[in-house]
């Protein structure tokens, strides 16, 4: 049972990591623009967000065996559909079905492990899912990218459906079915339709209006209805007797302030984890393995430190390591907007990545004690299934927003070079009709390889401005994350909670 709980979480895991890394060769496969490769990220992180809480809930209500592998057989049709997806819009709806059984089987599996071991052994199977899943995201985008290099982009969905199948049979062979306590409430349907239409209509908005112009009706209209049907979602969470998300729980100021740095810091980490593979490979010149690679002193790092920095918490307790990590986590992403084009990974992109990894394992366990110590036990799951369900909106909002600020500097950037450049004229206007593109846009015919350098160097340097302003708006929100903590977070060691 612990094998199918990681395989089918690994599922999840390495499919938001990889992705990123294919997305260069999505978009030029598909000839996409921009915002069909935002979509692509955003369609499965906009279901996931949403649904996550509706799943662990209604495996507790129908079983969590049963809602697991419904969840990862969805995820693995949606696979099916992506590997074969024709055009960028079948992989976004594809995508996004993805995200839908993503949000069934990522709390199942960790659910199903809690119903299955006793007390006394669960902190141990929870830490080798946590040791394995780690394992699985610092292999999944190499690997990725391998696949990408030398065979398709679409293989990196495809290799999905072997690990699916085994799961399922696993489950049923070998995972006794469990469940919560059906009678205490009820599924929080309207809710879940309501932030789902809210977050989707203002992501929606956003993506689109670099692209229409904000007085396009289609851009400011979309984002004013999900802002009212977000509003909408919270009044009712308010009011009904089984609430999606329980708002009594921002009672405490610890859970909001852990909640409020999980909301800046991780909206900073999904931006990077998104542009940084355009940076390597369109710019930089990286294959699609060593873009993948790129990641892993982040990732190992984390996995090495995160263990010792949640003793911190016992001795210090929560608040230090949250106020001392995201300020070093802000120095990496600074360093990230450092680089120009060309250089060795080892003296660019490196120190970055190992100073922001030093970082970000100083917020992830003392982080989540925070969660967990901040309500009464009962209360634990619905409140680990918040922060989880927080961190994703964060990277989902946050590659709406920079991506828009991304595209305004690039843009403005490019017409500037260009109207510097000896480029004939109605080659630049050739190119301007491309922008949406950014990196993918193709030379115009008739250019000599003079010309042709000019403008590749223009769109790389375009594009590398957008990045450092993304990355130096990112380091922004780390700082204030980490004001959060200081202003927020009690500074004692935990304590326990009364029931709330």
């Amino acid at each position: 049972m612990l094998v199918a709980a990681i395989l089918g979480s690994s599922l999840a895991f390495i499919d938001g990591t990889v992705v990123n890394v294919a997305l260069p060769s999505i978009q030029h496969g598909l000839n996409a623009t921009v915002s069909g490769a935002q979509w692509v990220v955003e369609s499965y992180a906009l279901l996931l967000a949403a649904l996550i809480l509706l799943g662990g809930t209604a495996g507790d209500f129908y079983g969590r065996r049963l809602i697991f592998t419904i969840g990862v057989f969805i995820f693995a049709a949606a696979s099916a559909w992506c590997g074969f997806a024709p055009d960028i819009r079948h992989l976004v709806a594809a995508r996004a079905l993805q995200g839908v059984g993503g949000a069934m089987l990522v709390p199942g599996s960790l659910a199903i492990i809690s119903a299955a071991f006793p007390t006394d052994q669960r902190g141990k199977a929870i830490g080798t899912w946590s040791g394995f899943t780690g394992i699985t995201a610092a292999i999944g985008p190499v690997l990725g990218g391998w696949l990408v290099q030398h065979f398709s982009w679409r293989w990196v969905f495809f290799i999905n459906l072997p690990i699916a199948v085994a799961v399922v049979a696993i489950s049923f062979l070998f995972v006794p079915e469990s469940c919560g306590e059906r009678g205490k409430g009820k599924l929080d349907i309207p809710g879940a339709f309501l932030i789902t239409l809210g977050l989707g209509l203002l992501v929606f908005g956003m993506i689109e209006a670099p692209g229409r112009g904000w007085t396009n009706p289609v851009a400011w209209a979309t984002a004013t209805v999900g802002v009212l049907a977000t509003t909408l979602f919270l009044w009712r969470e308010a009011r009904t007797d089984s609430p999606l998300v329980p708002l009594r729980l921002f009672r405490s100021m610890n859970f909001s302030g852990a909640n409020l740095l999980t909301l800046l810091l991780y909206a900073a980490l999904g931006a990077l984890l998104f542009f940084l593979p355009y940076n390597l490979i369109q710019v930089q010149g990286y294959t699609p393995t060593q873009a993948g690679a790129a990641n892993l002193p982040l990732i190992l790092i984390l996995f090495f430190l995160s263990r010792w920095a949640g003793g911190l918490v016992a001795r210090y307790g929560a608040k230090l390591p949250l106020v001392i990590g995201p300020v070093v986590a802000a120095c990496g992403f600074l360093l990230f907007a450092k680089p120009g084009i060309g250089g060795n990974y080892w003296t660019t992109y490196f120190p970055a990545m190992v100073v922001l990894g030093l970082g970000m394992s100083g917020v992830v366990a003392p982080l989540t004690t925070t969660v967990m110590d901040s309500v009464s036990e009962h209360q634990a799951g619905v409140a680990s299934g918040v922060n989880n369900a927080v961190s994703r909106v964060a990277s989902l909002l946050s590659i709406a927003v920079l991506g828009m600020v991304a595209f305004h500097v690039f843009n403005d950037q490019l017409a500037e070079k260009l109207n510097a450049s000896k480029l004939p004229e109605p080659k630049k206007q050739a190119v301007l009709e491309q922008r949406n593109r950014l990196t993918q846009i193709e030379p115009p015919k008739g250019l000599n390889n003079d010309q042709q350098q000019v403008l590749k160097r223009s769109v790389d340097e375009s594009f590398l401005s957008g990045f450092r302003w993304v990355m130096v708006i990112s380091a922004g929100l780390s700082l204030l994350s980490a004001l959060s903590a200081w202003g927020m977070i009690e500074g004692k060691p935990p304590r326990s909670t009364k029931n709330m």
